[in-house]
């Protein structure tokens, strides 16, 4: 009897759609990274029901030994790490999972495919908001956000996602629907006496945090803004409270499927102003941004030279998204291209804005600090932009650089591997210049974008894909630029996620003690290793090129190096 396929069990079982064309495999094996991994097949869950039975059908046939099968859960597909790809089975969750199902005066209860432009429009009807937005805000999902711990312009005032999530439904390793959120005392106490999986879970998770606190606070990201490894120091202590919704956070679909999402919300101040710093040396930085933060702005974001030309270069386009005309859009951008005439172009541009519920106290707060700055910095040109349509063009600029890289540039192709780390904000003035050092000795084009106030930064090189010693680059700038960021004690990720990107990092960040951690924590919850394997834990350096979107010529480079070594 001829033995059933993967795709024709699943059709057997599941109502949603199950789909293996080699069309329909090829658009699920990328994502916005540099890593290309072809699934077997892709299922579109109808609703939970569907998502437990593949989960327990995986967790059954895993039981075999040697048995290579797993999920991974998928929305939109924009991560820049490489998360949301796998060799075997992609729940694509915006078919089905995509429905706002509650919307309260202060919370909103919503499936995890839903996009967040969606999402967002409706939030907005009751004059609500959640906060932690990314600069894709129009193309990724809330479901994205949760799993990555987004964050975004509005983190330096609101934090990041994990602050908003208040409780989670998720499908875990039993093949179940849990439903999690912050235990504390007698709750807590009763659900470890529980004779269930999801007892065992919270007993050991409770005796790994209780009994590894030492550990774990020394570890501890040494900056506010972290989107790698699992959150062990923000679960509570293990025995008076416990937050596996926290754990989730960021977890980046390797512990579970998640399956609706709770989220307070806040009500956003509506009016604008915004101050402009344009600075022609980086060591300007120093002098600017402890006085900036001082002012408690709920936005401070900058881009650099290369973003600000990419810019000039593509006018056009951004009067097409502001609804401009080109020749408005021009008169608009007049005193900074006088500026460039008379100074040349800046090397870093900060925007600083204050967000408030009148106009008035908004452009008070802005042009306090304009008059702080320009007495304490008077060789630094700054702009004052008076309302919220006035700051527009600079965070369109802000938003759209990875975009006008990844569909502009012809020949070249963004590489996002060294895309999101964090260094102490009050460092940047001596960590940048470092940073410029190494990266100036590669022939690389590249955008630097940031969150200046939370020290994130997003630099986004211009690669040759048909580089031979692409592999060799990677490998050799991603050490450099991630020992640079450990030496003042940053993160190797601050919204993005390990992934396949930086999973092969993970350790060398968190140390020995904490790595061992985290695999237990993976195998408490994933004891199979069903979901999303290679992220988070138990990925090399080597494994981790192997899947680079590489060109045929390259490979059969890489594998004769092998060979020869």
């Amino acid at each position: 009897m001829e033995r059933m396929s993967l795709t024709d069990e699943l059709r057997e079982v599941v109502r949603g759609e199950v789909e293996d064309s080699p069309e329909v495999l090829q658009q699920y094996s990328r994502d916005a990274s540099l890593f290309v991994i072809q699934p077997q097949v892709v299922v579109r869950p109808m609703d939970a029901q569907d998502v437990c039975t593949v989960v327990h059908l995986v967790s059954t046939k895993k039981q075999a030994p040697k048995s290579h099968i797993s999920i991974t859960a998928r929305s939109a597909g924009t991560d820049m790490s490489g998360g949301p790809l796998n060799d075997s089975i992609i729940l694509d969750m915006t078919r089905h999972f995509n429905r706002l199902i509650e919307l309260g005066d202060n919370y909103t209860i919503v499936e995890p495919g839903m996009y967040f432009r969606d999402f967002d429009r409706q939030t907005q009807t009751k004059h609500l908001e959640l906060p932690s937005y990314t600069a894709s805000r129009e193309i990724n999902t809330v479901g994205g956000m949760v799993a990555n711990n987004s964050g975004g312009e509005k983190n330096l005032k609101y934090g990041k996602t994990a602050r908003y999530v208040e409780e989670l439904e998720v499908v875990l390793a039993d093949g179940q629907v849990h439903t999690l959120k912050c235990l504390r005392g007698e709750a807590l106490r009763a659900k470890c006496l529980e004779r269930s999986f999801e007892g065992e879970v919270y007993r050991a998770l409770s005796s790994l945090i209780s009994t590894n606190r030492d550990v774990i606070e020394a570890a501890k990201p040494g900056v506010e803004k972290n989107s790698s490894g699992y959150a062990l120091w923000e679960m509570g202590d293990g025995t008076e409270s416990l937050d596996l919704a926290r754990l989730m956070v960021g977890a980046q679909g390797t512990l579970g499927i998640i399956t609706k999402i709770r989220f307070s919300l806040i009500n956003p101040k509506p009016y604008a102003a915004m101050v402009i710093i344009f600075l022609h040396s980086l060591s300007e930085l120093g002098s600017i941004v402890s006085p900036v933060l001082v002012h408690e702005p709920d936005s401070f974001e900058s881009y650099d030279d290369h973003t600000f030309t990419l810019g000039v270069r593509y006018f056009p386009e951004f009067a097409k998204q502001l609804k401009m005309n080109f020749i408005s859009l021009v008169l608009s951008f007049l005193p900074e291209m006088w500026m460039v005439i008379t100074g040349g172009v800046p090397k870093l541009v900060l925007m600083v804005e204050f967000r408030a519920r009148s106009q008035e106290e908004a452009l008070n707060k802005a042009e306090d600090l304009a008059e702080e700055i320009e007495h304490t910095n008077p060789r630094v040109s700054l702009r004052v932009a008076s309302s919220e349509r006035a700051t527009r063009k600079y965070w369109l600029l802000r938003r759209e650089s990875f975009n006008l890289l990844r569909k502009k540039v012809r020949g070249l192709r963004t590489a996002p591997f060294i895309d999101d780390f964090v260094v102490p904000p009050q460092k940047l003035s001596e960590f940048l210049p470092k940073l410029d050092a190494i990266l100036s000795t590669y022939n690389l084009t590249y955008t630097i974008t940031g969150h200046v106030g939370d020290g994130n930064f997003h630099i986004i090189p211009l690669i040759n894909p048909k580089e031979t010693r692409l592999p060799h680059l990677i490998d050799e700038l991603s050490h450099k630029v991630y020992d640079l960021v450990l030496s003042y004690h940053g993160s190797i990720t601050g919204e993005h996620n390990d992934g396949i990107a930086r999973t092969p990092y993970v350790e060398k960040m968190f140390g020995p003690a904490m790595y061992a951690l985290f695999h237990e924590v993976k195998s408490i919850l994933d004891p199979h290793n069903i979901f999303n394997p290679g992220k988070k834990v138990g990925l090399t350096f080597s494994e981790a090129l192997t899947y680079l979107d590489l060109p045929p010529q390259v490979v059969v480079t890489q594998t004769q190096e092998r060979n020869q070594s």
